[in-house]
């Protein structure tokens, strides 16, 4: 989900010690990445961004604990596209094959907004893959969001979306009609947004923390919603704007220590033994 607001911040700059691969995945060249060792947790950007404008903050802090594999998804940043349409389940059937591919069978697996929609859909279409998600933001209703937000895209253009996103993904890949096409893509996924059956969210087995802000695009009360389907669900509601407690490239405040928290309490809880 693109986040609307305007700022100056500049774009975050990418982890000294990264190292970019490929994949041929469906039909897609996937760039991905891999920091640190021990157990796997796949890390999933949000709409419009690429790993460094989603993680940048908390990439090297989470690579202390696990091997953080941070993906780059269809159309988005240093990943090619293919010809249809972006979708959430698309985009989980691409994670699940990379993870094949790398001969990780199960993995943690962390997204943020539509990363966390995409996490869900992991979670519902590849069951087996999943030892513990975290879906930070994800929606799975049209009236998980705001009405406001619905009000925007129906009126969005190319100039609407955050110059800090643009030159974040030009910085990578400077061809301004890659960046149109994923924004018109992202654009179009979530104006052609069709609910999920609350029987899939119900589905999802594994344990699953689900995070929001109390000022996010997604309804608190969306992801109260999701909580009580889920079999074990959990929740967290952080203050402020969407992502901000992360550490997103639009969070206000770049000093801010909240990330750190975040990150704790993340490891706490994937390192949680079954009750």
């Amino acid at each position: 989900m693109e986040n609307s607001a305007k700022t100056n911040v500049e774009a975050p700059q990418a982890s000294i010690n990264q190292v970019g691969q490929y994949a041929p995945i469906n039909g897609i060249n996937m760039y991905y990445e891999i920091h640190g060792s021990g157990e796997p947790l796949v890390l999933i950007h949000g709409g419009g961004s690429t790993i460094n404008t989603t993680f940048s903050k908390i990439l090297s802090m989470l690579a202390k604990t696990h091997q953080a594999i941070a993906v780059e998804l269809q159309a988005h940043g240093r990943t090619s596209d293919r010809n249809s349409p972006e979708s959430f389940e698309q985009d989980a059937d691409d994670v699940a094959e990379l993870l094949n591919q790398l001969n990780i069978p199960k993995a943690n697996i962390f997204g943020f907004s539509n990363g966390g929609s995409t996490t869900l859909q992991i979670a519902i279409r590849h069951p087996q893959i999943v030892n513990k998600l975290i879906a930070v933001s994800p929606m799975y209703k049209r009236d998980g969001m705001h009405p406001w937000f619905w009000q925007f895209m129906e009126n969005a253009t190319f100039s609407d979306m955050p110059q800090l996103y643009k030159d974040a993904f030009l910085s990578l890949i400077p061809d301004p009609e890659k960046l149109r096409n994923m924004h018109d893509k992202d654009l179009q996924r979530m104006l052609s947004f069709k609910d999920w059956e609350s029987q899939a969210i119900q589905s999802i087995t594994s344990p699953a923390l689900i995070i929001v802000s109390d000022q996010d695009v997604v309804r608190p009360e969306h992801a109260l919603e999701m909580v009580q389907l889920l079999p074990n669900g959990r929740l967290a509601i952080f203050p402020g704007i969407h992502g901000a407690f992360m550490g997103e490239a639009m969070a206000p405040n770049p000093n801010s220590k909240v990330p750190e928290l975040f990150v704790e309490m993340l490891n706490e809880f994937l390192e949680e033994l079954p009750s």
